[in-house]
């Protein structure tokens, strides 16, 4: 039969069609409909459902919260309240869908104490689980002089080593983690964030005050430092999400953060760009 192409459907079509003409009947097959896939948002799955899964924990919260520097923020982001086996496992989950989808190269976790320790255990299992089976490390606070004694617990530090933290405000616990990182031999290669708040590092100006800089933590961590730096989701992300159909028909209440949250961006966020 020409013209038709060898498709179950087109086949099925034609045969009734036979049953239906007289021999010689001449008769057009109408084309099977073409749906266009619908297009995917720009934010990833995984981050919305992040954002989602933090707010239902409440380890994202919105109203007034003094941050370290000073400044009065709309919402406050504590992984700290990711504090039950569940909230954790899921938690890992997402660190390891971000690892993985940035491609930044490691070869072992590192988990500053005493966030970070937690952090970078479940992530190296949840990793293993996708098929990434890499060691893991981290320190104490306090040095122990008995049994292996020192501040490191864990695999030996080499190679290429990330980072695996909750949020990074001014860097420095990035920078003590890359020194004992270093000391060790190994190499500091990458952070791996919850939330990176995108907003302005602050640090001592000429006159001693504290004042606001022109580059976030990460900025700095990146550029300064040479650290290749993946986050779960960023404040843009979150902007996204409280206009997303996802937040306004499951939580309408949501969306009416959006202009505080934004006008803080505004007023302290940095440039993707710088």
């Amino acid at each position: 039969m020409r013209g038709i192409y060898n498709h179950p459907s087109r086949i099925a079509f034609c045969v009734s069609l036979f049953d239906c003409y007289p021999r010689g009947a001449s008769f057009i097959i109408p084309p099977i409909p073409f749906t266009r896939p619908e297009r995917k948002p720009d934010m990833s799955d995984f981050r919305q459902d992040f954002l989602k899964f933090a707010l239902e924990q409440q380890v994202l919260k919105f109203g007034e919260f003094t941050t370290k520097a000073g400044r009065l923020s709309p919402y406050f982001f504590n992984a700290g309240l990711f504090n039950d086996g569940a909230g954790t496992l899921a938690l890992a989950k997402f660190y390891a869908e971000a690892i993985i989808e940035s491609k930044v190269a490691f070869d072992m976790l590192f988990g500053p104490a005493y966030k970070g320790i937690i952090l970078a255990a479940a992530t190296a299992m949840m990793l293993a689980e996708k098929g990434v089976n890499v060691p893991f490390a981290y320190n104490r606070k306090e040095a122990k002089d008995h049994g292996e004694g020192g501040t490191l617990v864990g695999a030996p530090l080499k190679g290429r080593v990330l980072i695996v933290d909750d949020v990074m405000s001014a860097g420095t616990a990035a920078r003590e983690s890359i020194a004992l990182i270093q000391a060790a031999g190994a190499t500091a290669y990458g952070v791996a964030l919850a939330l990176d708040r995108q907003e302005m590092a602050t640090g001592p100006g000429p006159d001693g005050q504290l004042t606001d800089l022109p580059h976030s933590a990460v900025q700095y961590v990146r550029k300064q430092l040479g650290l290749q730096v993946c986050a779960i989701a960023r404040l843009t992300d979150l902007l996204e999400y409280l206009k997303s159909p996802m937040s306004v028909a499951g939580a309408p209440e949501l969306s009416a953060h959006y202009d505080r949250v934004l006008a803080y961006r505004q007023r302290y966020g940095v440039s993707d760009a710088n």
